[in-house]
């Protein structure tokens, strides 16, 4: 089935721009920052926060070349959980916010620390497992019951424990099956504190199962004996959304090229831009700004 669900950085601290040059390093949507000086006429570069799901597709190797073809812009990414990226962004270490935890979206800018949150895209988390399936979960388009039957088998499950947004929809669905899993016994639930590809890394060489966005999972090429086998509930939506830190908190940032951004991505072009990137024909990502 396919989606139709509508669903100082050394700006701060020596350290940190030391671990964001590690993390532009390993990305081919990235490259490596140095100093970041307030906004000025220069487009430069602009630092987003965003999402391991968001690097690990791919999706950013396609779109951001486009966006800085077009304004002279470089976009230098710190892919982490959406969690650790909204708490980067707090500090003031980046000019931009791409994540998806509308809830924790929409609080961060209450608190003043961003402009607005605009929606981009979406598409939809996936439980994949084994395909012998010994919870007899295939099929099913109840996630809650999915997971509460993974429970009571006891069979192997990874959660990546490192509040992301993919982190927190799982939190949901054992909060909404009334289990608390790391309380219960037997080891089969165990956290891997990494993000989506390396978790599902070690799902496909402990042959358990796991919770993943439909983007990473397509790019994901070690499958081993992994497979779908729970999608299409409407609780699995799961939508992105963009925000330009708040320069009254932080007035170093670069608002306007970080605005740029904001702008163009919803845009016609952006939108079609973000559409356009498919895997074996099948889309990651369903493009529904509302502009």
């Amino acid at each position: 089935m396919r989606v139709r669900v509508v669903f100082g950085f050394y700006r701060r601290r020596i350290a940190l721009a030391a671990a964001c040059l590690a993390l532009f390093a390993s990305s081919p949507a990235s490259s490596q920052s140095t100093t970041k000086a307030p906004d000025s006429g220069d487009p430069g570069f602009i630092v987003m926060a965003s999402t391991t799901s968001t690097e690990q597709s791919g999706l950013f190797s396609h779109l951001l070349p486009r966006f800085t073809a077009r304004t002279g812009i470089q976009v230098r990414v710190v892919a982490l959980g959406t969690g650790q990226s909204i708490a980067v962004a707090q500090r003031g270490d980046a000019d931009l916010l791409f994540v998806h935890d509308k809830v924790a979206e929409e609080k961060f800018v209450a608190d003043g620390f961003g402009l607005s949150r605009v929606d981009v895209m979406f598409n939809d988390f996936l439980v994949i497992g084994p395909a012998a399936d010994p919870a007899r979960v295939a099929g099913s388009r109840d996630v809650v019951r999915t997971f509460r039957q993974i429970a009571q088998s006891r069979q192997a499950f990874l959660s990546r424990g490192d509040r992301s947004g993919t982190h927190a929809a799982e939190l949901r669905y054992w909060k909404d099956a009334g289990l608390e899993p790391k309380s219960m016994q037997g080891g089969w639930y165990r956290e891997t504190g990494s993000g989506m590809g390396p978790t599902l890394n070690i799902a496909a060489a402990m042959n358990a199962y796991a919770l993943t966005d439909r983007g990473t999972w397509l790019n994901f090429r070690n499958r081993a004996d992994l497979k779908v086998l729970v999608e299409g509930d409407e609780r699995l939506f799961n939508q992105y959304g963009v925000i330009v830190i708040h320069p009254a908190r932080h007035p170093h940032v670069k608002q306007r090229q970080g605005q740029a951004f904001a702008d163009w991505v919803v845009s016609d072009e952006g939108q079609k831009t973000i559409a356009d990137y498919k895997i074996g024909g099948e889309p990651l990502f369903f493009p529904n700004a509302r502009r």
